[in-house]
């Protein structure tokens, strides 16, 4: 598993993210204090605030491709 902060600054940036995240098939959660979704989840991510920053804790070993694709997001 590999986590990290990514920032989420507009309604593109979570649209963007989650065509990102879909082409993968392994799990990634996204955490914001108390609450985690599903990264897969458009609807999921703006129930987050996303005027903080949001931690990505992906379940797979072999997730360079995924961490490169999202570069612009890590904070």
């Amino acid at each position: 598993m590999k986590s990290f902060n990514i920032s989420l600054k507009s309604i593109t940036d979570v649209k963007d993210f989650v065509n990102i995240v879909n082409k993968y098939d392994f799990d990634i959660d996204l955490t914001s204090g108390r609450y985690v979704v599903d990264a897969k989840s458009i609807m999921g991510i703006f129930s987050l605030d996303l005027s903080k920053p949001i931690r990505v804790d992906v379940h797979a070993d072999e997730c360079e491709s995924f961490c490169d694709e999202i570069k612009n997001f890590i904070i």
